[in-house]
């Protein structure tokens, strides 16, 4: 089974959450364009959509699927989005696609997180995938000393403007032992919008596609 197939039975898991007459939030990723085609099938039950990205909103649009303003849908009873890495404590590495701080906003207004994610997303330590850190355009340099001072190694992603209009720093060699304390710590250097670990808010459920099926692995407070 290809590594496509897992991430589509992912996405389509994620269905099952969905209750009738609700808004969600969507991320924003390979897996996720999965999981908004199956949406597509079921948009009479939804109330509508809050959006991680413009990318993301192109789709939904596409699909004729009410987007919604995140400050009009208030708190939000389900998010579903990727991952770059996930660990076995459902935290995360996300921002490869360049929408982490308004997935990191939508997360953090949902009740329920649910990840879809292949099985080669899962590690016993988050780092091997570069970290993204999104970067006010003036504060480029400064922020890349800092980071060079915590071990890592700082590569401006070239050629990427965010939808917030920042640049973003992709942050290699980095082994993440303590995500949460990391996440924290570089959320406190002035000029980082936010960075893309997601361990002070981790995903509350992932949904795992294998070879195998679906597998449900859920956060210890599930």
């Amino acid at each position: 089974m290809s590594t496509e197939d897992m991430k589509k039975r992912a996405a389509e898991a994620a269905l099952e959450y969905i209750e009738d007459n609700a808004v969600l939030g969507v991320g924003t990723g390979s897996t996720v364009s999965y999981f908004i085609d199956a949406l597509a099938r079921i948009k009479h039950r939804l109330d509508g959509v809050v959006s991680s990205s413009e990318a993301t909103t192109r789709q939904l649009k596409a699909c004729k699927i009410p987007v919604l303003d995140l400050n009009a849908a208030g708190p939000l009873p389900l998010y579903v989005d990727g991952a770059d890495e996930v660990n076995r404590q459902l935290q995360l590495i996300k921002g490869g696609g360049g929408a982490l701080t308004r997935e990191k906003i939508i997360a953090a207004a949902s009740e329920l997180f649910v990840c879809i994610a292949d099985e080669t997303k899962q590690v016993d330590v988050l780092g091997a995938f570069p970290l993204p850190v999104e970067v006010i355009p003036m504060a480029r340099s400064h922020v890349g000393r800092e980071l060079l001072k915590r071990g890592g190694q700082p590569v401006l992603r070239e050629n990427v403007v965010t939808d917030n209009g920042n640049l973003i720093i992709d942050v290699y060699n980095l082994q993440i032992l303590e995500p949460a304390k990391l996440e924290a710590e570089l959320n406190n250097i002035a000029g980082i919008v936010t960075v893309g670990l997601f361990a002070l808010r981790p995903a509350d459920v992932l949904l795992l596609g294998t070879e195998q099926g679906v597998q449900e692995i859920k956060g210890k407070d599930c």
